[in-house]
């Protein structure tokens, strides 16, 4: 099988070397090049055709993001993004992704040189996923549209008496924004895991709240679940659907990661087979690994009608392709009937 080809773009002479370690050690990765700023990047781009970039949001000559703008216009591949955790770092990576980068690692704080040796394999992982995405090519819609918040009216404030329970990772940012701005004001209470570092997981729903009409934030502990309202949850942390009383509320924990993942799919999923059973559509969007399947199928089990965004449509088919394979789906559906199939389904749980 032939290696896939990486090249490197960061402006840290220390950061080029220190990534081409890292992922020439993986026998599947080959680093093709590195390049200082986005010019020397285009004209290797050119004439080594790598099949994945990462790509350093701080540059000089050009900015990241300027660079994955033109980029993802005139020539789409993947891309992931090495991006710093501030605030700043969280909302331009954020825009990046927007932008059509597949994913991203955050450069360590203090000591760089350990920090990214702790990164290794996640961004082995998920440079080998990218490897796999679908890369679409930047509209300029896009890529100028204002973001505009939308009408809202008052809040409701009820309970929900029907729960849809979404699981995404790699690709799931826009896809997540795809299905939210297609809500109504008084959709039913939606819960969401994302694979995301904490500090992102704050900006992302905040970002999403701006868009739709349904309100966006990250899920606090104890949080009810109410119609026309959306909870994410924090980076780092997992989160379960518990009943309390006639209503349903979130719970947050810092067990240890399942499968890798804090938060877990399969943990907010499984929580809610126990707690909602018929009462709860379940959703597995775009992302790598199998996060969900396992917690899906407890939601078939227990009565739940279940969704996954079919493979033409995801960044990355890893996650809906495990939960197809283990029976837990009922319906497969492209990405822009997502939204329209999991509020029908609610429906019928009245």
């Amino acid at each position: 099988m032939a290696k896939i080809k990486v090249l490197i773009v960061d402006d840290s002479a220390l950061m080029r070397q220190l990534l081409s370690e890292l992922l020439s050690r993986d026998s599947g990765l080959t680093v093709v090049g590195v390049a200082p700023d986005a010019y020397v990047a285009w004209d290797k781009i050119q004439t080594l055709a790598p099949d994945v970039l990462t790509l350093d949001v701080e540059m000089p000559r050009m900015d990241g993001l300027t660079f994955l703008e033109k980029l993802m216009r005139a020539r789409p591949m993947p891309v992931v993004m090495v991006s710093s955790l501030t605030e700043k770092g969280c909302e331009t990576t954020l825009r990046a992704l927007e932008l059509g980068a597949v994913d991203f690692v955050t450069k360590p704080k203090m000591d760089v040189q350990s920090g990214t040796i702790d990164i290794a394999q996640e961004l082995v992982l998920k440079v080998k996923a990218a490897a796999l995405a679908r890369p679409r090519r930047l509209s300029a819609a896009l890529s100028n549209a204002p973001v505009q918040k939308p009408a809202r009216g008052e809040a409701l404030l009820e309970s929900s008496e029907q729960v849809i329970a979404i699981g995404a990772s790699t690709g799931g940012t826009e896809a997540l924004r795809c299905v939210l701005t297609a809500l109504p004001p008084d959709a039913p209470g939606i819960v969401i895991v994302q694979h995301m570092p904490e500090k992102f997981t704050s900006q992302f729903a905040a970002r999403l709240d701006k868009l739709c009409q349904v309100r966006v934030s990250e899920a606090k502990e104890g949080d009810r679940v109410l119609r026309g309202q959306v909870l994410i949850a924090p980076g780092n942390l997992h989160m379960e659907v518990s009943r309390s009383g006639a209503a349903y509320a979130v719970k947050l924990n810092s067990e240890p990661p399942v499968g890798h993942h804090r938060p877990s799919v399969d943990v907010l999923f499984e929580s809610c087979a126990r707690h909602l059973g018929p009462k709860v559509v379940g959703v597995i969007l775009t992302g790598m690994g199998a996060d969900g399947a396992r917690g899906l199928l407890a939601m078939r089990r227990n009565g739940a009608r279940t969704i996954a965004q079919d493979e033409a449509t995801s960044v990355v088919f890893g996650m809906p392709k495990e939960a197809i394979a283990n029976g837990s789906v009922e319906r497969v559906v492209p990405l822009d009937r997502i939204a329209s199939t999991m509020l029908a389904y609610a429906a019928e749980c009245d």
